[in-house]
């Protein structure tokens, strides 16, 4: 691992270890031994099937500490292992987890030693999947994948490649280092505060499209980065949350409800139909400011040097949801500019009566559309906080700390 890997914390930090039965077994050593070098203690249990593939004795010659398969056995040290190998550690790691585990944990399935640790497990946990493709892509296993995400559960996506069978496609666990890294960083972290429970989150996601005819449209860069990463901090802190979703380049984050819209009517009719009950609205979306007049009811073919199209403005989905504002809702919207932009965002937010507004400059490079960083600066009518560069998932918390306050 590099020095500029992130570092347990300088307290001795304890990790469980629970090891499920597939090929990829052997490769949970690795991330014992990532753990251990990372200055962690590692205490390590294993599914019966597991044993099938790396015996217990190897972690129990790693790990240094009894290695736990059935807390039944009569070498079990702890005849109430699960509550105190669960609740004694800082982190539950699950490497690798197989799809059946994964469905046992969901569902609230508590048949063995694993699965009974997991349901008494105060610590944050951390899930690295591994499994044939046509496994991981079924609707069962993603439905449980996205409750355990609502749930508040980590996850390391599994790699795309070969695996042992012969198919080739995602599902073959993460590298180890990645798996260690990921545990890290979770562990570096301070709680994640559930300051924003009770509240119901709409917010608008990604580029609408404009239909010139049925092949052609008028559309932007948005890629939905900076809305989702929105979305999913608010559902971390406790919020529940639906995302009206234009076209993005990315996957929405697991437990958020999403709904789709194409075009700036579309956003305008599911925005209506969704905000009913939302106490905070935020309009991420970067919805095309002008649609053509008519639609080519057939693709326009090439047979003039040039073509003219008239535009009209689309519907101000933004200025409509702050004007029917009911029962304290906070409307909070974003300002893509490129030259002036404070002033810009300024004007934006008292001729819209917005509550705060998140402006960012979408000239540069590292910032705005399509980038994982941005620039923002928050203003509200009261002040302004301009923040440097970050990425867009810290940028997400700083503004859901403005709406918090302003909510107080």
């Amino acid at each position: 691992m590099s020095s500029s890997d992130p570092q347990a914390p300088s307290s001795v930090t304890s990790v469980a270890l629970g090891v499920c039965g597939g090929i990829a077994a052997y490769k949970a050593v690795e991330v014992l031994r990532g753990l251990q070098r990372a200055g962690c203690t590692v205490r390590v249990a294993m599914t019966k099937r597991a044993c099938e593939f790396v015996q217990p004795l190897t972690f129990r010659a790693l790990s240094g500490g009894h290695v736990i398969v059935d807390d039944y056995a009569p070498d079990n040290p702890d005849p109430i292992a699960h509550i105190t190998f669960s609740q004694t550690v800082d982190l539950l790691v699950i490497a690798p987890a197989t799809a059946n585990i994964i469905a046992k944990f969901a569902n609230g399935v508590a048949d063995d030693f694993l699965t009974s640790t997991y349901l008494a497990c105060t610590a944050p946990v951390l899930i690295a999947p591994a499994m044939n493709t046509t496994m991981w892509e079924h609707p069962a296993t993603q439905r449980n994948l996205r409750q355990l995400r609502a749930d508040g559960v980590h996850f390391v996506e599994p790699d795309a490649g070969e695996m042992a069978c012969g198919t080739i496609g995602p599902g073959r666990l993460s590298e180890p280092e990645r798996i260690v890294k990921a545990a890290l960083e979770i562990l570096a972290r301070a709680p994640v505060a559930r300051d924003l429970a009770g509240e119901r989150f709409l917010i608008t996601v990604g580029a609408t499209r404009e239909e010139i005819d049925p092949v052609r449209f008028i559309s932007n860069r948005s890629s939905g980065k900076m809305g989702f990463a929105l979305a999913e901090a608010a559902l971390k802190r406790g919020a529940a949350v639906t995302v009206v979703s234009g076209v993005t380049t990315i996957e929405p984050p697991l437990g958020v409800r999403v709904v789709k819209a194409l075009s700036a009517d579309d956003m305008l009719k599911a925005v209506a139909s969704e905000g009913g009950t939302a106490s905070v609205f935020i309009g991420a979306t970067a919805i095309a400011d002008y649609r053509p007049a008519q639609r080519s009811q057939q693709k326009i073919k090439k047979s003039n040097e040039s073509i003219t199209l008239t535009l009209e403005r689309t519907p101000d989905v933004l200025s409509q949801v702050a004007a029917s504002r009911a029962n304290g809702m906070l409307v909070v919207g974003f300002a893509a500019e490129t030259e002036n932009v404070l002033d810009n965002a300024r004007e934006k937010l008292r001729s819209k009566k917005l509550d705060a507004i998140v402006a960012n400059d979408v000239s540069r490079a590292d910032s705005g559309f399509d980038a994982a960083t941005n620039k923002i600066t928050i203003i509200t009518n009261k002040d302004s906080v301009e923040l440097p560069l970050m990425s867009k998932q810290d940028a997400a918390d700083q503004i859901l700390d403005v709406i918090v306050a302003l909510r107080q």
